[in-house]
């Protein structure tokens, strides 16, 4: 029945590719309803975050910021993705908070803490982490984890009036719904991780595209993790520093052949 139930769900919606990575992604929420739902909710984040005062900070992070959109424009445009940019309408902040954190909605709206920038040091750094997040929207994970969301409530749904049309009782069908429920819970969680992962890949060659030198993500990450934040940051989701040092090395030939100082 979960079989069933996946294959019908799946039918729905816009099969596509993601940029870099090739992966193939099913979405059932469009552009459009992502963006007025994303948009409404930078809005009310914005009218109460605190702007940096900080004005060579705030300038670095637009700088960088708006370096790697460029390069992200002009890869869409190269790759027949042209009609991807009208999705993005690029903003960059730096807010007043000590969390080291950064975020990104769809669109392109990123927010980076102050906390963060202890951590970056330098620009190239910095790059890693504005390039993760801008690879989360180019990669479209929210209207991606949105769309699994839906597939999941609509699928328990689905099979718990198929068990109650097949004769089950009620604590049999309950149990029915545990068991998936316990199933997509965790594939869930991994499913995070995957996006997580993903995103170090994009961003790490986004990074490269607009001019920074790859391999300071490897040096950040390793800072990151003897001050112990990769575990209570915006990167708590992914995976242990050891694993993500390790992939980043993985990704460094293919990233080194987009570099130029």
């Amino acid at each position: 029945m979960l079989v069933v139930v996946t294959a019908i769900l799946a039918s729905c919606g816009t099969t596509s590719k993601v940029p870099i990575t090739g992966r193939k992604q099913n979405l059932i929420v469009s552009d459009e309803q992502v963006m007025s739902l994303s948009n409404q909710q930078y809005q009310e984040y914005m009218k109460t975050a605190k702007a940096s005062t900080n004005a060579a900070n705030t300038a670095m992070v637009k700088r960088v910021g708006q370096r790697l959109a460029n390069a992200v424009v002009t890869y869409l445009n190269a790759n027949g993705l042209g009609n991807e940019v009208t999705n993005y309408q690029w903003e960059f902040n730096l807010v007043q908070n000590t969390q080291v954190n950064a975020f990104c909605m769809p669109g392109g709206k990123i927010v980076v803490y102050e906390g963060i920038l202890p951590v970056t040091q330098d620009e190239a750094s910095l790059a890693i982490v504005l390039g993760h997040e801008i690879a989360h929207a180019v990669a479209k994970h929210s209207a991606e984890r949105i769309s699994n969301e839906y597939k999941q409530q609509y699928g328990l749904q689905i099979l718990g009036g198929v068990a109650s049309a097949a004769g089950m009782g009620p604590n049999t069908a309950n149990v029915v719904s545990q068991i998936i429920g316990v199933g997509t819970q965790a594939w869930t969680s991994g499913f995070s991780r995957s996006q997580e992962s993903e995103a170090d890949h994009i961003g790490l060659i986004f990074a490269a595209m607009a001019g920074y030198d790859p391999e300071v993500a490897v040096t950040f990450w390793q800072r990151m993790a003897a001050a112990g934040n990769s575990s209570n940051s915006i990167f708590s989701d992914h995976p242990s520093d050891a694993k993500r040092i390790k992939q980043i090395q993985g990704w460094l030939p293919e990233a080194k052949k987009y570099y130029k100082k």
